[in-house]
């Protein structure tokens, strides 16, 4: 299984939608708070990403829930 963590902040109401599709789908995952690591912030923009969520799956970047790319990295059907 590929490692997956999430970024988000306290005020993104897509962060929940995400982590809920990651937990009904029973996949593991850590979730980091950008305003509280300015290091995963400065990462997440690296990667194109201007926002939350930013979804890691191995050494995949997805910018925002994108549920497509999300079940295709780690086989959801």
């Amino acid at each position: 299984m590929k490692k997956v963590v999430v970024f988000t902040s306290p005020s993104c109401k897509w962060c929940g939608v995400v982590k809920n599709h990651l937990k009904k789908n029973n996949i593991k995952f850590k979730t980091i708070d950008i305003t509280k690591d300015k290091y995963a912030a400065v990462d997440c923009q690296k990667h194109g990403c201007r926002g939350v969520p930013v979804v890691l799956i191995g050494s995949r970047w997805i910018c925002g829930f994108d549920e497509k790319k999300i079940n295709k990295e780690l086989a959801i059907k």
